[in-house]
């Protein structure tokens, strides 16, 4: 069927898409006039670090430039200087446009790591609201009413516990709502809890006698403590200037809930692949396993496969020191080898043979890193040898 495919591709991983009755019809008319649907996404350059979080929608725009599309970043100059209110129980400062203009230029250069430079088109609201006098301003707002703001949860909230919430917020929704009139917008990504300021476009356009664009809202990612919404505040991000090792150890301490949202929102796999991932953690496959292919994943789209590689080489390396502790007892010898089973008992990491023997089969015993699965091995006594009996006894051998 015409355009399924496509929509397959557009509707992967996303949370919604309002309404999806829509979307084929964008894209039929797209291929019969041979122009590039407008996928707009626009920022708020109150920051420049930019974490895996927001890119979740950085990469539906991807997709759509893959299918020949256009991206259309709004740098939001005039909303930046309001700040988006969507969740957030307080007033944000106002920026300089000094500030707003490197932020921009940093912001961008992050996004260029998954977007199509020729594909993308950066515009910003100075371009149309700098010009725009009051008698329009009130016209703007004329279209909408109170009470469709104060259906909005953030408003409303807001509001009913008495806290601070200044005309210039409501402001917010109307401008942004503009910025899909003013480019010709036929989609608009964001995440879910961008959905009513989406809307609002919507609803602009139609006041404005254009085609209304189409809503596709994207799941929020959680933080790697795997309870909050990513963020830098709260210190549970992972930024895109983050090196590679620090990802990839980033990656590694989210919890085993998460693998399945991060494999699904922060990589690339297909779903074929990622099924067979969500076969394997309802398996009794070890979790760290599954996770460091996801590390490798995160990893290798923003450093390539070999930085990948070198990171989880570095991360098994550095989890393997800070296992080992530093003040290990000793055990004297003059033995140059010995029976495994014997050297767990003489050195009292293990009160008798049989627990040594169960220790050994259950994987729980190794010389210098290297694991030792059979209980009638002898082993070479080596000066400075560290023994490793479960998780937390140790000994390091002193030749004599």
């Amino acid at each position: 069927m015409a355009f399924e495919q496509e929509l397959k591709i557009i509707s992967r991983g996303m949370e919604e898409i309002i309404p999806l009755s829509e979307m084929k019809d964008k894209l039929a008319v797209s291929a019969k006039e041979g122009r590039p649907l407008r996928i707009k996404y626009g920022i708020d350059p109150t920051g420049y670090d930019v974490h895996i979080g927001h890119l979740v929608p950085i990469r539906k725009m991807r997709d759509f430039q893959d299918l020949g599309h256009t991206g259309v970043i709004i740098i939001g100059d005039f909303t930046a200087q309001i700040g988006d209110p969507t969740g957030r129980d307080e007033s944000r400062p106002p920026l300089t446009h000094e500030q707003i203009k490197l932020n921009s230029e940093k912001y961008m250069e992050q996004l260029y790591t998954v977007l199509k430079p020729e594909q993308t088109e950066v515009r910003w609201q100075s371009e149309w609201f700098g010009a725009m006098g009051m008698a329009e301003v009130l016209k703007l707002m004329g279209k909408f009413t109170l009470a469709q703001f104060m259906a909005h949860d953030t408003f409303r909230n807001r509001y009913e516990q008495g806290l601070s919430l200044g005309m210039h917020e409501i402001m917010y929704p109307i401008l942004q709502g503009y910025d899909s009139v003013a480019i010709h917008s036929d989609v608009e990504l964001g995440a879910t809890e961008q959905k009513f300021n989406i809307l609002c476009g919507r609803n602009m356009q139609h006041y404005y006698s254009q085609p209304q664009q189409i809503a596709v809202l994207s799941p929020i990612l959680l933080g790697t403590d795997g309870v909050n919404k990513m963020g830098k505040s709260l210190n549970n991000y992972i930024a895109v200037f983050d090196t590679p090792n620090d990802k990839f150890g980033k990656v590694m301490s989210i919890p085993d809930s998460l693998i399945m949202n991060y494999f699904c929102y922060a990589t690339t796999l297909d779903p074929d692949d990622l099924e067979a991932v969500k076969q394997e953690l309802a398996s009794d496959i070890n979790p760290m396993i599954i996770k460091k292919r996801l590390a490798r994943e995160i990893v290798s789209l923003y450093h390539g496969p070999c930085e990948a590689l070198a990171a989880q080489e570095a991360f098994e390396k550095l989890f393997s020191q800070k296992e080992t502790p530093e003040d290990i007892p000793e055990f004297a010898t003059s033995e140059s080898s010995m029976r495994l089973v014997k050297l767990l008992v003489d050195s009292g990491l293990c009160s008798g043979s049989g627990e040594a023997k169960r220790l050994i089969t259950g994987g729980g015993v190794s010389i210098d890193g290297t694991k030792i699965s059979s209980f009638d091995a002898s082993v070479e006594l080596a000066d400075g040898a560290i023994i490793r009996a479960g998780k937390r006894k140790f000994i390091k051998i002193k030749k004599i």
